[in-house]
């Protein structure tokens, strides 16, 4: 399964790569952490009933740490 997702965020960066069309990248790190990252929060939350001390669990997290990363992506 992981194999699977490396795979597709190698896709999405090839195509994103493909049209800039010579264009220099910028933030590259930020912006696929961000593209992922939200859906992941939001998708985990919703598994466990908006509950966070299961989704911080489940996502491998520090309770706060889940908080702060909910408030960044304004998921409260």
């Amino acid at each position: 399964m992981a194999n699977h997702l490396a795979e597709c965020v190698k896709e999405s960066l090839d195509e994103y790569f493909a049209r800039l069309n010579g264009e220099p990248p910028h933030a590259v790190y930020d912006m696929v952490l961000q593209c992922i990252e939200k859906p992941l929060l939001e998708y985990i939350l919703n598994k466990v009933g908006g509950n966070q001390s299961k989704a911080a669990e489940m996502l491998g997290l520090n309770r706060n740490t889940l908080r702060k990363k909910m408030a960044q992506y304004n998921l409260n």
